[in-house]
């Protein structure tokens, strides 16, 4: 499918075939192309946990407001983040390039995130946010559906999922076969209104 296809045919699915199952080859080519995505300093901070005991997606529901796309979606991403990622031994981000493209991202890194914790969660965010579309493309370019939720007890899922307390939860992503089209567009606002040119 091309880029544009899957941009103006991807929407939010609620509904999906729960007995349709994706390959691990499907799930493996879906999770290396949400890796592929970008984040500042290439710290890598995501963490896509896929859940897929049936019992814990039950549970899961339960905590998301019944919303049945949680265990009914072939797959269910929780995308976590890692905010303290940029100090956990940062040489391995850069550890292919030369020494003095090394020799500048290191210390660049610390000195952008040291004693900066709203900088460091705000990255997590905007890093999980790019991936999530990532997946979302993908998907669609896959003959899948998806929906991104941020619909749920965020505290209730970290402890179901055994979140690390150095972790933060970002939304989930549900990727499956749709059985029931989204509705229509609810209200798209004009390019006018929300294309700036230059300042406000």
């Amino acid at each position: 499918m091309e880029t544009f296809t899957a941009v103006e045919t991807r929407r939010a699915i609620k509904h999906y075939d729960p007995e349709h199952r994706m390959t691990e080859d499907e799930i493996n080519k879906l999770m290396s192309l949400a890796m592929l995505s970008p984040t500042a300093f290439n710290i890598q901070h995501w963490r896509f946990v896929l859940v897929r005991d049936p019992e814990l997606r039950k549970k899961v529901r339960a905590v998301a407001w019944d919303q049945a796309q949680v265990t009914d979606a072939s797959l269910l991403v929780v995308l976590c983040a890692d905010p303290k990622a940029w100090e956990k031994q940062p040489a391995r981000y850069w550890r292919n390039s030369p020494k003095e493209v090394q020799d500048f991202m290191l210390p660049a890194i610390d000195q952008y995130y040291r004693g900066r914790e709203q900088v460091q969660r705000d990255e997590t965010m905007r890093s999980c946010g790019i991936a999530a579309q990532t997946l979302m493309l993908a998907a669609k370019s896959m003959g899948y559906d998806s929906c991104p939720m941020d619909g749920f007890d965020f505290d209730a899922v970290g402890k179901l999922i055994n979140l690390p307390e150095d972790h933060v939860i970002t939304m989930f992503v549900a990727i499956g076969k749709g059985v029931k089209d989204s509705w229509p567009r609810p209200g798209q606002l004009s390019m006018e209104e929300v294309v700036i040119t230059d300042r406000f």
